[in-house]
């Protein structure tokens, strides 16, 4: 395909404006509150789906009741993320959250080799949030802490 057929289809497609998370929850109503720890609002939608927001962030619960995320031993083992969230300050998020009971660093801030500062969270229902901002070196993983 010729580069301005190509430019031309392109201009005429819909843009791609934003996406948002959805997490699968048993419970709804403890997720929520677990959530504004983290410092989200919560806004709950009969029956079994809430809006959580922080800043420009937004991540939606569905429940399905009884619902328990499956242990798989191999996204444990390579701590799969279940959402990548980048903020403006990661070392103030980072002390912010280590200071609140109830919530689990499972990973320690720590500079990655491929340019981030990073530190992971699990919340109730094994979803792992890893926040993160651009690092300011470009030597590999240490840890900050």
């Amino acid at each position: 395909m010729a580069d301005a057929e190509q430019g031309a289809q392109a201009a005429s497609r819909a843009k791609l404006r934003n996406s948002t998370t959805v997490f699968l929850v048993g419970n709804i109503e403890p997720t929520m509150e677990w959530y504004k720890l983290l410092g989200f609002k919560s806004e709950y939608h009969p029956p079994g789906f809430a809006i959580l927001s922080r800043d420009e962030i937004q991540i939606f619960l569905q429940q399905q009741p009884g619902y328990v995320a499956p242990d798989d031993p191999g996204r444990r083992e390579r701590h799969a993320w279940d959402v990548y969230i980048i903020t403006d300050d990661v070392k103030a998020l980072y002390e912010e959250y280590s200071a609140l009971p109830g919530v689990k660093i499972s990973r320690q801030l720590s500079r990655q080799d491929y340019g981030m500062m990073e530190f992971d969270v699990i919340d109730l229902n094994r979803h792992r949030l890893v926040f993160a901002q651009p690092s300011e070196s470009p030597n590999g993983p240490q840890s900050v802490a």
